[in-house]
């Protein structure tokens, strides 16, 4: 196993190479993936030296876990397996359109699941996907400490919470990491949520660190998107809003030509020289993706990148929201 960069989750120290994995379109949304294929992906992945990976019950549903657990199995030990509850579950499993629940009964239910899918005998990091409005989230908090008083869940996790949510849930279990949408182009989390994770001591595992692979500059107004691809309804995936947003990309460039990187690299690095308790969790298929990923951990922004980021980020206005 390679040795990449480690860092620690929150004043739980969890450790965790510095760029994570996210799994989830290795069996959901568009193009379809070879199952085997995947499975060696994943284990070429630890070999190189990534030991953090992000899945949830509700891709596929259920068989990005069964496919993380069937890959993951021979590295017991030496990886942490992150994964979600918080879905309506329909005849056939969570539906994230149906709506949420985080109701404690529910949790535990999905946690045996889940376990049994990812093969595993304790969950590393259990995830709330999404805050669940008919669940206060102190009763959502003690059903994960319920489970790690036994054994069966390690760290507790918040996705997309709010300040004040994360606040009350911590002060009944200790939150290890909080999940949440952050780049270079989507920053309303740097009002009030960096802060009180730097407080609470909690961790912060972006996702989308590549505004859904825009920043790496390889798309451009003449790409197009199946229909079963989230980004052919995108806002920020129209070609008038990837025209207007090319402004990113350039800067990302020019900034990565003094550096000898390509637009994704300084993307990710520019996350990493945020904090040192952030861990970015770029989804790839691709060895060649990975690796250019895992080569941001090596770029080191100096202050005046940082700063020459920021002024330039401040006179740009992103076209069309997130979602």
């Amino acid at each position: 196993m390679n040795k990449m960069q480690k860092r620690y989750l929150g004043n739980e120290q969890l450790e965790v190479s510095a760029l994570g994995l996210g799994c989830m379109r290795m069996s959901f949304g568009d193009t379809p993936t070879d199952k085997q294929e995947m499975i060696a992906f994943l284990r070429q992945a630890v070999e190189r030296g990534i030991t953090f990976f992000d899945t949830a019950e509700v891709y596929g549903p259920f068989t990005n876990e069964e496919l993380v657990g069937e890959a993951l199995e021979p590295f017991k030990g030496q990886v942490v397996i992150a994964t979600k509850f918080g879905f309506k579950h329909g005849a056939d499993g969570p539906l994230p359109g149906v709506g949420l629940d985080s109701r404690p009964e529910q949790i535990k239910r999905v946690a045996e699941a889940s376990l049994r899918r990812l093969r595993v005998e304790a969950i590393d990091l259990f995830y709330q996907h999404r805050p669940d409005p008919d669940v206060p989230v102190e009763d959502v908090a003690g059903a994960v400490r319920d489970l790690i008083q036994v054994g069966k869940v390690r760290h507790f996790g918040l996705s997309e919470s709010s300040a004040d949510q994360i606040r009350r849930a911590h002060a009944v279990q200790p939150v290890t990491a909080l999940q949440s949408e952050y780049s270079i182009w989507w920053t309303p989390l740097e009002e009030e949520i960096l802060p009180t994770l730097e407080e609470l001591g909690i961790g912060l595992v972006p996702y989308s660190p590549l505004g859904r692979g825009y920043l790496t500059g390889k798309v451009d107004e003449n790409t197009t998107y199946d229909s079963s691809d989230i980004r052919s309804r995108n806002p920020r995936f129209t070609p008038e809003a990837i025209r207007a947003n090319r402004a990113v990309v350039e800067l990302l460039e020019r900034i990565g030509a003094q550096h000898n990187a390509t637009p994704a690299q300084i993307a990710l690095a520019w996350l990493l020289a945020q904090k040192p308790w952030i861990v970015p969790i770029p989804g790839t298929r691709s060895l060649h993706r990975l690796d250019e990923n895992m080569g941001s951990a090596a770029v080191e922004l100096t202050a005046d990148d940082l700063a020459e980021i920021a002024a330039a980020m401040s006179r740009i206005t992103v076209v069309g929201h997130r979602y």
